[in-house]
This record gives structure tokens, sequence and C-alpha cells, in this order.
């Protein structure tokens, strides 16, 4: 059966209107894709040599035990390494740890009584990647964990969200009875000690 359009009739009308619809929605996602593209480029760009720090990635292990000579303890150190890095502890994309450096005699991270509260079973390493879910710097928590910062490391962590950021634990190879929170936002790092 042939049929035919009839100009004015109601499938020619009806035509228009889906066409010009379906275009209408391309043109709106097209609109919407360029809104959300733009700033994440800007970002990008304004980021400069920030993308150093971590490389966007959770770093793959933790650091290396110190060997040699460490880093002398200081009350105000830079761990700006670079223009552009943080002024705090953070790893670099080649998985670096920068300011995990004074070795195993550092007085900032001494325990009269290490494990005291038992030692964290609730997995390390990329592969568990934990959200914050209130709290401050002297007690924080997530998925029935407890954790303190040290006090050494507060001024670290000032522009953590408590509620929401995400973190991932590694164990920390040189002060014994800490493990060090990595934030997965900042790409920095502090050390924790374990509550329970």
């Amino acid at each position: 059966m042939y049929t035919t359009t009839v100009p004015g009739s109601k499938r020619e009308v009806l035509g228009k209107s889906l066409s010009e619809m379906d275009m209408k929605k391309l043109i709106g996602f097209l609109v919407v894709l360029l809104m959300v593209s733009v700033p994440a480029f800007t970002q990008t760009k304004e980021r400069g040599e920030a993308h150093e720090v971590s490389g966007g990635r959770i770093p793959a292990h933790g650091p290396a035990p110190v060997r040699g000579q460490p880093h002398p303890t200081a009350e105000h150190r830079n761990y700006s390494d670079k223009a552009g890095h943080p002024n705090a502890p953070h790893v670099h994309s080649n998985g670096k740890w920068i300011g995990h450096d004074t070795g195993r005699d550092d007085p900032h991270y001494h325990l009269d009584h290490p494990w005291e509260h038992g030692h964290f079973t609730g997995g390390f390493g990329p592969h568990h990647v934990f959200r914050l879910e209130g709290g401050n710097r002297e007690r924080f928590w997530f998925g029935g964990f407890y954790f303190s910062v040290a006090p050494y490391d507060f001024g670290f962590c000032d522009d953590w969200l408590w509620a929401s950021d995400q973190i991932v634990i590694y164990e920390d190879p040189d002060h014994i009875g800490w493990y060090l929170a990595f934030n997965v936002r900042l790409r920095t790092y502090v050390h924790v000690l374990f509550l329970g």
C-alpha cells in the first residue's frame, strides 16, 4: 500500500516537529557537554605542575623505609618541593613520598605504647578506598574504624572534609604504631593512630 503526505496534513506537521525536537535535544546535549568539559579543561591547565603530585592517582604502595641518613626533623618544615606543590606531605606521580624521610628516630612520631588499640585490619593500599564518615583530626571514623591524626600533622589536614573525603591507609615502615592516611582529593597524607 502506498501513502502520500498531503502538504499541511497532520502527518507532515508531526514529522517536522519530531525532527526539530531531535535537533533541539542534540543541541542541548552538545551545550551540556561543552559546559562540563570547559571547566575540567581549565582546571587541568590552571594546576600546572600540580599534576605531578600523585598524578591524579592513588599510590600503588606506601613509602619505602628510610635508608641511610634521615632528613633532620624540624618544627616548621617546608614540603613544597616544586612550584605548585602543596606545603604538606604529599606523593608524586612516580610514587615518591615527599616528607616521609625522617627515619625511625623522629620524636614527633614516638609512641610509648605502639599498637595500644590493636592493628587496623580493614585493608591497605589502592584497592581499599574509604570514605570519611565524620569527626575531626582528634578522632575520625569510617566503616566502624576509628583513628586520630598525629599532633605534629594537625596543620596538614585543616582542609580535609571529615564527612566525605576518600582516604587510603598505608602501613608506615618507619614509625612504629602509626599508619599513613592518604587523602585522595588533596593528594596529601598524614600520620594516623588506630583507635579501634
